[in-house]
């Protein structure tokens, strides 16, 4: 006879935080794109170098 946990136990034992964890990092990711998008159409003349190093210190940032 079931106790009522059984489906509770085939879950993630952190599901919530771990779903919480991934939207945060999907949204970094979507900042970091949007500012290299921006970079680029703002200023062409930004060697790429100039522009990634932009976005790492950006990345640093959010952490």
């Amino acid at each position: 006879m079931s106790d009522g946990n059984y489906n509770r136990n085939l879950l993630p034992y952190h599901n919530y935080q771990s779903g919480v964890r991934a939207g945060k990092a999907a949204l970094r990711q979507l900042a970091l794109d949007e500012l290299r998008r921006q970079l680029l159409e703002l200023r062409p003349d930004l060697p790429a170098g100039e522009v990634e190093e932009r976005v790492a210190r950006m990345r640093e940032k959010l952490k």
